[in-house]
């Protein structure tokens, strides 16, 4: 199996469990004030971000 099946399917489901964990934490922080629920979003809008940049630059084999 490459390095690319590999990130792909680790990414996929790191992906998927992220968006699972976020939605529900999500329904809950819904019923809160507007101000807690902007950083909470903007948050967790971003941080997928550096975990999937690490896997895309192992799959591809390059060293930072």
């Amino acid at each position: 199996m490459s390095r690319t099946s590999i990130a792909l399917l680790i990414g996929s489901i790191g992906l998927l469990l992220y968006l699972v964990l976020v939605l529900w934490i999500g329904d809950w922080v819904q019923g809160l004030h507007w101000a807690l629920q902007v950083p909470y979003f903007v948050v967790t809008g971003f941080i997928w971000v550096f975990p999937i940049r690490s896997l895309i630059y192992w799959a591809a084999g390059i060293r930072r």
